[in-house]
């Protein structure tokens, strides 16, 4: 199939297949007693192969549609060896990604016509969005962009000061106020600066509980009705972070935010860390929103623009 060709730079996607070892050798280890002393592709095969992707995390729904995939590869070859699960895997899940338009990209960019492209970030503590802020930061500024910090996550401490820790890390200004400040203010003087420095981009952090989701949204919406007193159209963009870690957990905190706020893309983290590397394939196609980046390490290089071809060839490398 025509889905794999080089777009990564020969070291991007030795990252990518370094972080996705864990998941890789988990969901292989399980695919090879699927099929274990089987030489064609028949129900029982099947059978455990749905077994094998729901337990990697992909997500009962994603999986029946890949099965249903295979299925069909199944009944119009008549005759499909064991041997052969693995590349018609790949085929079959980068076809279903496929379907939608996203996860296409292979470098950070943001529209030229939005100026400045403001990113609201989201998610709950512990997922990684600080650190997700700062490598976006240092990813755009690479790019000549000029970039500017929001520490609208007033709620804890230590929030503003791990931004802090990224802003002279990145070389970026960051725009703070004291724990307990109205974060609404916080976005507000961030975007009154952005624009005075005449900034491409502005990224804004926010408080990450889920424990009351009308508290959460009307603390969301109030932040954005006052950053678009300062800028119209703003935020750009809603950046849902989600931890790869936590598997079908994951799916749970999406299902949450995106029903207590508008999140129009995703990042998921920690994907090196975890056997549960599956989860991107679900939600990816399970929600109508673009994963755009994945964190696949530690190192400040280790943010990814998720592109779902790269992503599939490596996951069945």
């Amino acid at each position: 199939m025509s889905f794999f060709k080089k777009i990564f730079s020969s070291e991007k996607k030795e990252t990518l297949d370094k972080g996705l070892e864990k998941s890789k050798s988990s969901f292989f280890g399980k695919l090879s007693k699927a099929v274990a002393g089987k030489s064609k592709v028949d129900d029982e095969v099947l059978d455990n192969l749905e077994e094998v992707l729901v337990t990697s995390d992909v997500g009962v729904n994603t999986t029946l549609k890949i099965i249903e995939r295979i299925e069909e590869r199944v009944s119009k070859d008549k005759y499909l060896g064991t041997d052969e699960l693995n590349q018609i895997l790949r085929e079959e899940i980068a076809g279903l990604l496929s379907e939608t338009n996203v996860g296409e990209e292979t470098e950070f960019v943001v529209p030229s016509d939005k100026k400045p492209y403001v990113i609201m970030v989201v998610g709950v503590n512990g997922v990684g969005k600080t650190t997700t802020i700062g490598k976006l930061a240092y990813q755009f500024k690479k790019q000549g962009l000029k970039v500017v910090l929001g520490a609208g996550d007033t709620f804890r401490a230590a929030a503003i000061d791990q931004l802090q820790v990224w802003a002279d890390r990145v070389d970026v200004p960051i725009v703070k106020q004291n724990m307990g400040s109205d974060p609404a203010s916080v976005a507000f003087d961030t975007l009154q600066s952005a624009v005075t420095q005449d900034a491409d981009v502005v990224i804004i952090d926010t408080a990450g509980r889920l424990h009351n989701k009308v508290n959460l949204m009307n603390e969301l919406t109030k932040v954005k009705r006052v950053m678009q007193k300062v800028v119209a159209d703003t935020p750009n963009d809603v950046l849902l972070v989600l931890d790869g870690s936590t598997g079908q957990n994951a799916f749970e905190q999406a299902k949450q935010f995106t029903a207590a706020t508008e999140v129009t893309s995703l990042a998921v983290t920690k994907l090196d860390g975890t056997a549960k590397g599956g989860v991107v394939i679900g939600i990816s196609d399970q929600f109508q929103i673009p994963v755009k980046y994945i964190g696949v390490g530690e190192g400040i290089e280790d943010l990814q623009v998720f592109n779902k071809y790269e992503f599939v060839d490596s996951f069945f490398k």
